[in-house]
């Protein structure tokens, strides 16, 4: 009988900082680009008229210690209206050598924290180095972490906040740990001359247009995860140097990248120029210009998830925190 370690939300969070989790990001992303990294396309169980649906993420990761991954996560839309996060699950953490059920760890936390960290890798890489206004589209769960990431990786002085709840983006800005912090009165008011976008919406139809964006501007968009859901133009995309979490992720899931693609916008996969874990092990560029808009469109990775749940067991065993049960 072995122990099995069991984190909630509450204890994710007082263990997994933002740095620490930054760091773990660019290390599972890294190891994505060197092969180290098995990883099927997620599957999603979509029961007709269910209020939501469930999303399977599996990874293997192998190294000197291997690990299995897999996050179980249920996506309901309605859930903010009932006080509930969209998405709610657990990452479970297998051995790679034995098998072992090693930890259950709340999804929903990590899903939060991943997913800005992720962003954050992303904005260090292609964002300019002078890059100090930031506009947040969305005042839910991520636009709180993104608010919390991005100024962890440039010197941020001016945070813009739009919401169709005016009232979740003048808490989000009452939150923010920085001066200037405003909220806005439309998107276009917010991302207008912003050097660095975060769009973090549940909506299904785009809520960026080509002509408001600057030149220079680098774009985070992570709020859609289907591929029937986009938060950006088809002209937008085109105009991007396009990096993503993952290539063939992007091809089959993103509503960004495939409604830019069935409107010709874009040629095809040709247009995407690198995946971030390309980036930090050096085998393409980022940003190349001052004017280039850059785009990194997050879908979210099981890897992602595994190399949260894998830092958490260590740090919770190494510092004996945690519930562990016999299981």
């Amino acid at each position: 009988m072995s122990k099995l370690l069991v984190l909630g939300e509450h204890a994710v969070r007082e263990l997994l900082s933002m740095r620490e989790c930054i760091a773990v990001m660019e290390d599972a992303l890294a190891a994505l680009a060197r092969g180290e990294v098995h990883q099927p396309l997620r599957a999603i169980v979509r029961p007709e008229n269910a209020a939501g649906f469930l999303g399977l993420m599996p990874a293997y990761r192998r190294g000197e210690r291997s690990f299995y991954g897999l996050k179980e996560v249920c996506v309901f839309p309605g859930n903010p209206a009932r006080g509930l996060d969209t998405h709610l699950g657990a990452v479970l953490l297998h051995s790679g050598e034995t098998g072992e059920l090693l930890a259950v760890v709340n999804a929903s936390a990590i899903t939060a924290i991943r997913t800005a960290a992720v962003s954050a890798v992303a904005t260090k890489l292609l964002a300019r180095e002078d890059a100090k206004t930031l506009a947040i589209i969305g005042a839910g769960v991520q636009g709180r972490s993104h608010l919390e990431a991005i100024p962890l990786v440039r010197s941020i002085r001016e945070v813009r906040i739009f919401s169709r709840n005016r009232e979740d983006a003048e808490n989000l800005c009452g939150a923010a740990d920085l001066g200037g912090a405003s909220v806005a009165s439309s998107v276009q008011e917010a991302v207008n001359g912003a050097d660095i976008i975060v769009t973090a919406t549940s909506s299904h139809d785009p809520v960026i247009r080509r002509e408001w964006i600057a030149p220079g501007t680098h774009i985070n968009a992570v709020g859609s995860s289907v591929a029937t859901a986009r938060e950006l133009d088809g002209a937008t995309v085109a105009a991007a140097s396009l990096f993503v979490d993952r290539r063939e992720s992007t091809i089959h899931e993103s509503g960004d990248y495939l409604f830019a693609l069935s409107e010709g916008a874009i040629a095809g996969e040709s247009h995407i120029r690198a995946e971030i874990g390309d980036i930090l092990i050096g085998r393409a560029k980022g940003r190349t210009a001052r004017e280039e808009i850059t785009l990194f469109k997050s879908l979210g990775l099981a890897i992602e998830d595994l190399a949260a749940a894998a830092f958490l067991y260590e740090k919770a065993r190494a510092e004996k925190l945690g519930s562990w049960v016999l299981f």
